[in-house]
């Protein structure tokens, strides 16, 4: 964590880091109340068309050169970005939003649990601890196929942040995410964009832009930001605070009131989170690594 006692370069990093997370909870906040006019396949499927025509068009993919290699690793992260976006959205609309967030946490701590060392792994316990706390399952009041979906994007976020770093390690700046993202619009369009496209008008579709803006255009540009004053570790232990977040935002703006063993769950998963940030953590200095580091710091936002 960032203290008072830092130098004004971390506090700012910091803020921009929280700043990054309230941007995407609220992104993901907005998207549950519209995903009850299009449902949240049609939400998903908005995000991902403008995200990717509006990262396409910054970055400018076709002026860098790819091997076949990035190319490939640029085209699978599409795809399991199209996955984790749709799979999270369909797990939102059917579970509060600090659940569905905790339990899609699972992926980044999990690729930190198994790059860490023995401290890191000793996370997983407090994590599943968190789990089973947050689903009740001696109740069955969770309902089973949003905890699926969660557990689905959290799979899927972890292939994301494997590929991504793969994908740092082989093209400069934004240029991967400027492949992937139209990659991902595309898989979108052909799985559910024959169900949704009917059920979108000219002012849903102009809304999409704000939601990409939302998540994840601006929470990006910020980390990116945080990144070049904070270290890897310290980046990491901030995010590992997201479901915290998306708790708060969830009780602001859409009037959920989590259970006590749900708060209960999320602390479990936050402090697996802090953990395995100071294990697990690729450590990369400089800002012309921050897309490295981005990819591979536990609790890294995705573009869900």
């Amino acid at each position: 964590m960032v203290s008072s006692g830092q130098p004004p370069s971390a506090r700012t990093g910091a803020s921009l880091a929280v700043a990054a997370m309230c941007c995407v909870q609220l992104g993901l906040a907005v998207s549950v109340g519209l995903a009850d006019r299009i449902g949240a396949e049609g939400v998903a499927w908005l995000r991902l068309l403008w995200a990717g025509l509006l990262l396409g068009v910054a970055a400018r993919p076709w002026r860098t050169s790819f091997s076949r290699s990035a190319l490939q690793t640029c085209v699978l992260l599409g795809i399991a970005t199209a996955g984790m976006t749709m799979l999270f959205m369909a797990a939102v609309v059917r579970l509060p939003l600090g659940t569905a967030s905790a339990l899609e946490f699972m992926g980044p701590l999990g690729v930190a649990v198994v790059r860490g060392s023995g401290g890191g792994r000793a996370a997983a316990f407090v994590a599943a601890a968190g789990v089973v706390a947050l689903t009740e399952p001696w109740h069955g009041g969770t309902d089973p196929i949003g905890v699926v979906f969660a557990l689905g994007a959290a799979a899927c976020w972890a292939s994301y942040i494997v590929l991504t770093q793969r994908a740092g390690d082989e093209v400069t700046g934004l240029s991967a995410l400027a492949v992937s993202m139209p990659v991902a619009a595309v898989v979108a369009t052909i799985v559910v964009g024959p169900s949704v496209v009917g059920q979108i008008d000219l002012k849903l579709f102009v809304v999409g832009v704000g939601l990409a803006l939302l998540l994840p255009v601006i929470p990006f540009s910020l980390e990116l930001l945080a990144l070049r004053r904070l270290t890897a570790a310290a980046f990491g232990t901030l995010m590992s605070l997201e479901p915290a977040i998306a708790v708060i935002i969830g009780l602001a703006v859409l009037g959920q009131i989590p259970r006590p063993s749900a708060i209960l769950g999320i602390v479990l998963v936050v402090a697996a989170g802090i953990s395995a940030a100071r294990t697990g953590a690729r450590v990369d200095d400089g800002p012309e690594l921050a897309f490295q580091a981005i990819s591979t710091t536990p609790g890294t936002h995705s573009p869900r």
